[in-house]
């Protein structure tokens, strides 16, 4: 029996993968699906990838197109998440500060280099008008982390995404001061190039079923409920994010899009050129739009 190893963050957007693995649909071809929980984002993902400590992740698209360029041997198969993710801007709960105006210092708690919460700070930077020169990083590797770094007399910022830290919002541990959207959609699906070769077509099968799952949850009437139970949190806040939220559904990628992106992070400093989409896409496996 052969493992399969699927990373992702512990959150709700990866419910339709934890369905799929759950039914385990490929034990009859002698291969196990393994889900791992990745508290530490999308950096540490793209690290597992690099050292095969994983064969697919769920990783934030300008996290996976910054690590690629730096050399990550691995493969987009697709969109996971279309929709923008929505990043709460966070400091700590006893601060006496209420909105970026009032913070004297830009400075970040961040899961890692190359992670979301540190590349969504330039996405920040840039609507603020903020000198990204003056930016300061302290890596504290997950939202734990960050609870436990928080300083109410230093107050350091925490870009995290909104409905996952809502509870410690809700009970007055941090503070929400603001949103920033992702100027793009949030997370895709990657494979090593050493599990594309080893696993081949189940690859494939397995993003489809997943897709397949998610248009199911889309129209169901118990997935605020499943969801809610599955994570610990509340229908109201469930039923919010559903709203805000597109799961991709079939293997479709726009190139005229992608390349507008990635135009945006070169522009925001994520990027130092625009990759090649021929280069990070499994072309004969998607369908290239215009």
């Amino acid at each position: 029996m052969k493992s399969l190893r699927i990373t992702g963050v512990p959150e709700h957007f990866n419910y339709p993968w934890k369905k799929v693995i759950a039914r385990q649909p490929f034990l009859s071809k002698g291969i196990k699906l393994e889900w791992i929980d990745e508290s530490r984002g999308s950096g540490q993902m793209n690290l597992a990838l690099r050292e095969n400590q994983t064969e697919l992740a769920l990783i934030l698209t300008e996290s996976f197109l910054k690590d690629f360029e730096a050399g990550n041997p691995s493969k987009m198969i697709g969109f996971h998440v279309n929709s923008p993710l929505i990043w709460g801007i966070h400091i700590p709960g006893g601060s006496i500060e209420n909105s970026l105006d009032e913070l004297k210092k830009n400075d970040f708690l961040i899961s890692r280099m190359g992670s979301g919460s540190q590349l969504m700070a330039f996405v920040l930077a840039e609507r603020e008008n903020w000198d990204t020169q003056d930016i300061n990083f302290k890596i504290v590797d997950n939202l734990p982390g960050a609870l436990e770094h928080m300083n109410p007399a230093h107050p350091e910022m925490f870009l995290w995404e909104k409905f996952t830290t809502k509870p410690w919002v809700d009970s007055g541990e941090m503070k929400r001061i603001g949103e920033v959207p992702s100027p793009w959609p949030c997370f895709v699906v990657i494979a090593s190039n050493a599990a594309l070769k080893e696993f081949g077509d189940i690859i494939f099968q397995l993003r489809d079923l997943v897709y397949l799952e998610a248009l199911k949850l889309k129209s169901s009437k118990s997935t605020i409920s499943e969801i809610s139970q599955a994570y610990e949190l509340n229908e109201e806040d469930v039923e919010l994010w559903f709203s805000e939220t597109d799961w991709a559904t079939k293997p479709v990628v726009s190139k005229k899009e992608l390349i507008r992106f990635m135009v945006k992070m070169v522009e925001l400093g994520i990027l130092k050129s625009i990759q090649k989409p021929e280069d990070f896409l499994t072309m004969e496996r998607i369908t290239i739009e215009d």
